[in-house]
């Protein structure tokens, strides 16, 4: 029997209940038909980049397609990553929540490799190069999957990875005959242009990452940040230095949507395994379990750069009042019809955060779906139960993962000399439309502190 609650309801089936499609039972039967194959060719498997998209794809995927998530072209390879996933890329799929064994031959199917023939209604690639990721359909002819060209960017895999699983999802829900059979990506060094297949600025190799960095809210967001700077190329003489700040336990209903967690963590706190991951990884931690508000006070001594993985209102507003030289915020729509969509933002700007943040109305009892009120009448959930499911957030890992690497990557062009973007709006069902609003802020005289990266190449 299903464990209906506020803090037990998976947040993606959320979405087949919030719409009406679906009671809770029929949600679960529904994602649990659904599975998906992922192919890697032999060269993409001993790639860096080719790793960080197949692993990627694994840990998102695995939260989604409940019927399993098959591996095809995985062996015994050493894993390139520097994630505490294993000893081979083959463990890292397991531990991801991949599987192995025979694929079934009527699920949609993703390919991390050089174009080839379709054998799939739904068959597509993730192509990388610089700071350029996206999915085309798995015969399309591209310039980005050449055998010679060097290392993409660490998160231009994530990116492709996922739009892909975005993709591959649409898919499995709506059965549209046009899903998968056009090109969409975005650059992440010029998120703006919409030209990402062709265009001859793929962004600089990275020198410098970030030294210290302050990461508020552990959930969605906050999770898939720490997934994406695990990827990046720290030495391991020079690990990145976080302090992480929640106040939450993880829930049963987290690692639906947060990409470091699982279900041997429910009751734990989110500080303390994220904390233990990142030192795994060979970061350098710090922890707070304090509410942050206004009357936070950053320190002298602390990173001046945070991002932001809050989900509540009054949190954000306090962004820009406690002491922070930059602040990077991404924001997720949390109904069943915008879940998809992203915003990032960047502190200072032309607006305050409170400016930015009004006031989220109430949860209306006329608007509660049919679903959640059967269950009340019903006895299995009293008044507030009921207001209090209704008002979780619908979501997905894909979608947090895609906000994660916009955001950090806006960091990254800043200390690679570029400007910063006061924010960046983007609906994964249409990446493409996207739109960047540049800051007008003078940000020249402030540095956020670096390390130098490690090379192209090298372990």
């Amino acid at each position: 029997m299903i464990n209906i609650g506020p803090e037990t309801l998976d947040r993606t089936i959320k979405q087949l209940v919030d719409s009406g499609e679906a009671s809770i039972e029929e949600a679960y039967a529904i994602f649990a038909g659904y599975r998906l194959v992922i192919e890697i060719d032999a060269e993409h498997l001993e790639r860096e980049d080719g790793q960080i998209a197949l692993v990627t794809l694994v840990s998102l995927a695995s939260r989604v397609f409940h019927g399993g998530v098959y591996v095809e072209g995985c062996g015994a390879k050493p894993l390139l990553l520097p994630l505490p996933l294993g000893e081979t890329i083959e463990d890292a799929v397991v531990a991801s929540g991949g599987r192995t064994d025979q694929a079934p031959t009527d699920a949609p199917r993703i390919r991390i490799g050089s174009a080839c023939a379709r054998c799939a209604p739904f068959h597509i690639r993730v192509v990388f190069d610089g700071w350029r990721g996206g999915i085309v359909p798995v015969d399309f002819a591209d310039t980005l999957s050449g055998a010679a060209r060097p290392p993409a960017m660490s998160l231009a895999p994530v990116v492709a990875a996922s739009l892909a699983v975005a993709e591959a999802f649409e898919h499995v829900r709506t059965n549209s005959p046009t899903v998968g059979h056009f090109p969409t990506g975005m650059s992440l060094w010029r998120p703006h242009e919409r030209n990402w297949l062709t265009t001859t600025d793929a962004g600089p190799v990275l020198s410098v990452l970030p030294e210290k960095l302050w990461l508020i809210g552990l959930g969605h967001v906050g999770q898939a940040y720490l997934w994406c700077l695990g990827l990046l190329p720290y030495e391991p003489s020079a690990p990145l230095q976080l302090v992480l700040q929640d106040t939450d336990v993880i829930g049963p209903s987290t690692p639906s949507t947060s990409i470091l967690s699982n279900p041997a963590m429910v009751g734990r706190r989110k500080t303390r395994e994220m904390a233990a991951w990142a030192e795994r990884r060979g970061f350098r931690t710090a922890i707070t379990e304090r509410l942050f508000n206004a009357d936070f006070r950053v320190a002298n001594t602390d990173p001046s750069v945070v991002l932001c993985g809050l989900d509540n209102i009054p949190g954000r507003r306090a962004l820009d009042k406690v002491g922070f030289g930059l602040v990077i915020e991404a924001g997720l729509g949390n109904r069943h019809d915008d879940f998809r969509s992203l915003r990032v933002h960047t502190l200072p700007g032309r607006r305050t955060a409170d400016e930015i943040w009004k006031d989220a109305p109430a949860t209306d009892e006329d608007h509660v779906p049919d679903e959640y009120k059967r269950l009340k009448a019903a006895g299995l959930l009293d008044q507030c139960g009921m207001t209090t499911l209704a008002g979780k957030a619908v979501g997905a890992a894909f979608v947090g993962c895609s906000a994660a690497a916009i955001a950090i990557s806006e960091l990254l062009r800043f200390l690679h000399g570029d400007g910063l973007n006061e924010s960046i709006d983007l609906d994964l069902r249409a990446a493409d439309h996207r739109s960047a609003s540049p800051s007008t802020v003078d940000m020249t005289g402030f540095n956020p502190g670096f390390v130098f990266a490690r090379p192209p190449g090298l372990p």
